[in-house]
């Protein structure tokens, strides 16, 4: 013998479903999109800090050369010693959400000082 349902119990669910799991995919989406954000982020710190670490190693100001290609809010900081410039780039990231705390991502980069130039003083 073959059961049957009445058309009229199931009524409902999938209503049910969506409202458990939209919030768990729209967090999935947030944390996906500041993901992407932080991965970029640190692109820009990661040219930022070449750029300045080269200016620096032929004598030029490289907080300025850095500052010019870093992202927005970035804290630059260049040490040199033993024959090159050591230059690193941390710039906060802001979290998709406005009560969330913000995650911050470093680059660093090393480059030798070129023979003949005064490596500019450290900040």
């Amino acid at each position: 013998m073959i059961r049957r349902r009445l058309a009229g119990r199931d009524r409902g669910s999938f209503t049910a479903e969506l409202a458990a799991g939209l919030p768990a995919l729209l967090l999935l989406l947030l944390a996906g999109l500041t993901a992407v954000n932080a991965v970029s982020t640190r692109a820009g710190c990661l040219h930022a800090a070449r750029e300045a670490a080269l200016a620096a190693s032929r004598g030029e100001d490289g907080p300025a050369a850095g500052a010019r290609a870093a992202p927005p809010g970035s804290e630059i900081t260049v040490s040199t010693g033993d024959g090159r410039v050591q230059v690193t780039v941390r710039a906060p990231v802001r979290a998709l959400g406005a009560r969330l705390p913000r995650i911050t991502v470093t680059a660093t980069a090393v480059a030798a000082v070129e023979p003949g130039a005064a490596p500019a003083a450290p900040s």
